[in-house]
């Protein structure tokens, strides 16, 4: 199992760029009632075995939470559910020097 990680610098260039990406932040409600990313899904870590069959294996994902870790290990349980294009947001949010919105 290799998971690809991409440094928070590197999507903040990459949304500026315009590309569309598929980042799913895992963290908890009141940790996303901060601010997260625009363009973030919010789905808890614990509720991503509920939206397996809503995720595009053909797509790329990055996974972010607070500093890593959590979306270390949702990383590994999405390659174990055959989830081949996942990418693990390193250092988390703490890093995050981007734009922040407030969740919805």
């Amino acid at each position: 199992m290799n998971i690809k990680t991409i440094t928070p610098d590197e999507v903040k260039e990459r949304l500026e760029k315009g590309e569309t990406l598929h980042l799913i932040d895992v963290r908890e409600d009141e940790e996303v009632a901060e601010g997260m990313i625009p363009e973030a899904v919010h789905i808890r870590m614990g509720d991503i075995p509920d939206y397996l069959d809503k995720l595009d294996p053909k797509h790329e994902y990055i996974i972010i939470c607070r500093s890593g870790g959590r979306s270390g290990q949702v990383c590994k349980y999405l390659w174990a559910q055959g989830y081949e294009h996942i990418v693990n947001m390193a250092g988390g949010m703490l890093k995050w020097t981007g734009e922040l919105k407030p969740k919805r």
